[in-house]
């Protein structure tokens, strides 16, 4: 027994670093989230209210959340919108919607991610118009607006038992938001504006990561650009977040990819301790197998960011069918059913082949 006592003293004596290395490891794999399969739904509510029926492979009436995770979705994306019309299509997604689907997504098991457009309707690289309620406000103003509309919204999120895994502050934003006080004509008053709802997310949900989210995730100079400006002014985010729409670039995705990965992999080089996802995709419904093999590559250049900093990629509207919606790059069918594409969260990707070692020369003989 006093050896047993002696043997274990010298391996401490010999090796102090082992145990907390061993501890550390351990953590970290406790605590590593799987990677995010994700779907944006925020018309789901508006397609139920209006009658559509979703369903599965078999020709079933089915959930649609249901069919979402039978399809490998583990992740859900709502936006917000401040005070939105009751317009099918671009209205809607007020706080108070949101969180009753944000409640629901969470019940069934999935991740949820917030996006917030900070406007009554949508927000993108072409528009960032103010709310309605906030147009004639100084920029003082705006950054109390901005803080007071996120704290409210996870406020009751958090009322309703939902902790969001991300949240969004602003949707697509190379140009800023909140014209014309946020935009990047201005850049020290946009960075301002982003660190109010940075800090209006932390007060309620310190866990929640902080996505900043820019289109055209395959041009690596726009990121540069606007992330340099941003960290130059004291920008507050944890994760980047990208848009990639092989569609609307013209282009096959096949031209693009590897731009992409490029990208994904520069920013988290650049931004240590920052993460990269890819918070909106897709593809045109009557190309399924294109949109499939697009899905594929882009879950494959997300996995291969470093060290496991490529937390995820989210389909934009999935179940947005164009016979309700007349968006194109869903990934649904005129049958109610989900188009094959969505198969692609399904699949685990094949791992790649290691190098073959080099043939030994082969020996010379006298």
């Amino acid at each position: 027994m006093k050896n047993t006592f002696l043997l274990a003293a010298v391996r401490a004596a010999l090796f102090p670093g082992i145990a907390l290395c061993l501890s550390l490891a351990c953590t970290s794999a406790a605590t590593a989230q799987p990677f995010a399969k994700g779907a944006d739904v925020g018309w789901l509510q508006q397609m139920e209210a209006t009658g559509y029926v979703f369903y599965n492979d078999q020709g079933v009436a089915q959930d649609c959340f249901q069919l979402l995770k039978a399809k490998g979705i583990n992740s859900i994306r709502l936006r917000v919108f401040v005070n939105p019309s009751n317009d099918k299509a671009s209205g809607h997604c007020s706080p108070a919607e949101v969180t009753a689907m944000a409640k629901r997504a969470t019940a069934l098991g999935f991740r949820v991610m917030i996006d917030f457009h900070y406007s009554d309707t949508w927000a993108d690289p072409g528009k960032q118009a103010k709310p309605a309620a906030w147009a004639s406000h100084p920029f003082p103003q705006l950054l109390t607006d901005v803080y007071d509309h996120t704290f409210g919204t996870m406020t009751a999120l958090k009322a309703a038992g939902v902790t969001p895994e991300w949240v969004q502050v602003g949707n697509e934003i190379p140009g800023g938001m909140l014209w014309p006080e946020g935009s990047t004509k201005n850049f020290a008053q946009l960075t301002q504006l982003i660190n109010r709802g940075y800090e209006a997310v932390k007060a309620v949900s310190p866990t929640s990561k902080v996505i900043v989210h820019l289109d055209r995730g395959n041009n690596g100079e726009l990121y540069r650009w606007f992330f340099g400006n941003l960290t130059r002014n004291g920008g507050k985010f944890d994760v980047i977040g990208m848009s990639y729409y092989p569609y609307w670039l013209k282009q096959d995705y096949k031209q693009s990819i590897d731009s992409l990965q490029a990208n994904l992999n520069n920013m988290v080089a650049r931004y240590p301790g920052k993460e990269v996802m890819v918070s909106e995709v897709g593809g045109e419904d009557t190309a399924p197998q294109d949109t499939y093999d697009m899905l594929v590559a882009v879950q494959q250049a997300v996995r291969a960011v470093p060290n496991h900093k490529g937390l995820g990629v989210f389909y934009w509207e999935p179940e947005g069918a164009k016979s309700w919606s007349g968006y194109a790059l869903s990934a649904w069918g005129a049958d109610g059913k989900p188009t094959a594409a969505l198969n692609a969260f399904l699949d685990q990707p094949a791992p790649k082949p290691m190098p073959k070692p080099a043939p030994k020369p082969a020996r010379r003989t006298k």
